[in-house]
């Protein structure tokens, strides 16, 4: 699933085979993330917490998208036989009840365990972490998007859980504070669709809504090329315009906390807007892969947010 985890972007591909521990495999993909999972800067306490629920957000993603490692030691786990371990449907459901366990019982699964203390201690509800799931659970049967309003909806599952479990963790939740993380998680959710218009449409996945593509004359045949042709930029311009205005919406959030928290936030909403940046300096052409922002690019951006403007 394409979703903006603050920790964007994970190697593809498990470390399960190459450690042969399914939950080591799974944290070690931390590395490989643009922005750090549990930056240094944090806490203890809440870079274990992060950590815990970034095991969970990725192990989901990872059975989402077929991307478990041969041999099957998270289906074993999760207790679904090796004959139903290539069915995505079964790995969710059995892996949403091992969830439930963590409210009420004892899961199986190790990540699910290392994820029960953080849920005690922050008083986590499942909500969130159902709601992942059931996102990951509609890849698998919804592939198109009519209108924005439907891919909003979609955004309410894939990725906004993500920001109220990092407010969830760091104690400072409110109704307000989850409205504007509600909108930076959209936004970067849209960001990363427009990033990721090709690798998605391998597989056969398009998050740009049907409505949107008539209105600018795009077809899906349009998306495969090499290149982007006028239509298609056009597109990717006014969705990209949708993705700023809400990272502008949600910034307000950044000023809303103080201290390491604050640089924490402030990083998750200059990276969406210095991946707009790219996307405009590569004139909205995002069909030979997805523009990255430099690192200069992206400090300037986190300084403008501290600051309070943008």
């Amino acid at each position: 699933m394409r979703r903006p985890r603050p920790w964007q972007r994970a190697v593809t591909g498990s470390g399960t085979a190459a450690t042969g521990d399914p939950e080591r495999g799974t944290l070690d993909k931390a590395a490989g993330e643009n922005f750090p999972v549990a930056p240094f800067f944090l806490p203890r306490a809440w870079r274990t917490d992060l950590m815990a629920v970034y095991g969970f957000a990725r192990l989901v993603d990872d059975i989402g998208d077929g991307d478990l490692a041969p041999g099957g030691a998270d289906a074993r786990l999760l207790g679904v036989s090796p004959e139903d371990a290539e069915d995505r449907v079964v790995l969710l459901d059995a892996f949403e009840a091992d969830l439930r366990r963590v409210f009420d019982g004892t899961p199986h699964h190790p990540l699910l365990r290392r994820l029960q203390p953080t849920v005690r201690r922050c008083a986590l509800t499942p909500e969130p972490f159902l709601g992942l799931i059931a996102a990951n659970r509609q890849d698998q049967l919804v592939t198109r998007y009519e209108t924005y309003d439907d891919l909003l909806a979609y955004c309410e599952l894939s990725a906004n859980p993500v920001g109220r479990l990092v407010l969830g963790v760091t104690g400072t939740e409110t109704p307000e504070r989850v409205r504007l993380s509600d909108a930076i998680c959209t936004a970067l959710q849209i960001v990363e669709h427009l990033q990721d218009v090709t690798e998605d449409l391998g597989r056969d996945r398009i998050y740009l809504p049907a409505q949107d593509m008539k209105r600018f004359h795009v077809q899906e045949a349009d998306l495969a090329t090499p290149s982007a042709g006028a239509s298609v930029r056009a597109l990717v311009a006014y969705e990209a315009e949708r993705a700023r205005d809400l990272l502008n919406e949600g910034a307000p959030l950044v000023g809303s906390v103080h201290g390491r928290l604050k640089l924490l936030l402030a990083g998750f909403v200059a990276g969406g807007r210095a991946a707009v940046r790219a996307i405009v300096a590569a004139e909205y052409d995002v069909l030979p892969g997805p523009p990255k922002p430099g690192k200069i690019q992206l400090l300037r951006e986190v300084g403008v947010t501290l600051r309070g403007e943008g």
